[in-house]
C-alpha cells in the first residue's frame, strides 16, 4: 500500500491508524507488514463497507475531517483507469515504528563469493524466462547503470515498456538488493554493479 509522504508523519505517530480503498478484491491482508520509508505498519484488519457506512471516528482514523471528505479523497486520488463501482475497503493498522530495511542492508553486501553469484544469476535468469515480454534484467540494470536518476517513465519508454509494469520490474530487482531507489529514479547498488559486471563478463566470455 502506498501513501503520501505528508501522511508518513501522522502515521508514525500513531495520529492515522486507517485506510479507505477501492479493490475489486483485497490487496491488503490481516497480518500483512508493509514498509513506508522508515517504518513499518502492520495490518489489524480489513472490512468491506460502504461508503454510508463510514463514520467519523472511522474518518479521523483515516486523517479526514468527515466521511463526505473521505469519498472526495477517494474519488480524487483513483487512478484513471480505476473502477468507481470497486468494492470499498477500510484497513486498519497498526505502527510498527523504524526498522532497518533489509534491501538496504542486502544493498550494501558486494563482497559476493562465486556461489552467491551463481545464485543471484541464476534467480535473474528465471525471472527472465517466466517473463511474457522477454529477458530484461540485464538490460534494466544497464539502463540504470548507464543513467542514474533518470525517470523510470523515460526508462521504461526507451525499453518499450509500460511505466507501471517497468517499476514493478524494478521493485523485484531492489528486493534482491541491486537497486537504490532515489528521490527521482534509480541507482545501481554496490551489490548490483557487481552482479551486472558478472552478467557482462559471462557474455562476453561466451
Amino acid at each position: 500500500m502506498q501513501f503520501r509522504v505528508r501522511d508518513r508523519e501522522a502515521i508514525a505517530n500513531g495520529e492515522l491508524t486507517a485506510t479507505f480503498r477501492r479493490w475489486r478484491s483485497p490487496q491488503a491482508r490481516i497480518g500483512g507488514r508493509y514498509r513506508l520509508g522508515p517504518i513499518v505498519i502492520e495490518v489489524t484488519a480489513v472490512d468491506q463497507i460502504d461508503p454510508s457506512e463510514i463514520s467519523v471516528t472511522d474518518a479521523r482514523a483515516a486523517g479526514h475531517d468527515s466521511p463526505a471528505a473521505v469519498l472526495e479523497a477517494i474519488h480524487r486520488n483513483q487512478r484513471k483507469n480505476a473502477d468507481p463501482s470497486a468494492p470499498l475497503y477500510r484497513v486498519s493498522f497498526i505502527c510498527l515504528g523504524e526498522q532497518p530495511d533489509p534491501r538496504s542492508i542486502l544493498a550494501a553486501e558486494a563482497g559476493l563469493d562465486s556461489e552467491e553469484l551463481t545464485t543471484i544469476t541464476a534467480r535473474l535468469a528465471k525471472m527472465d524466462s517466466r517473463a511474457r515480454h522477454g529477458p530484461w534484467t540485464r538490460t534494466t540494470l544497464e539502463a540504470i547503470s548507464a543513467t542514474p536518476g533518470r525517470r523510470a517513465a523515460e526508462l521504461a519508454a526507451v525499453q518499450g515498456r509500460e511505466t507501471q509494469k517497468f517499476k514493478t520490474d524494478v521493485r523485484k530487482l531492489k528486493a534482491l538488493g541491486l537497486t537504490i531507489s532515489l528521490e527521482v529514479g534509480y541507482e545501481l547498488s554496490p551489490r548490483g554493479r557487481v552482479v551486472l559486471d558478472a552478467l557482462q563478463s559471462a557474455s562476453s566470455n561466451d
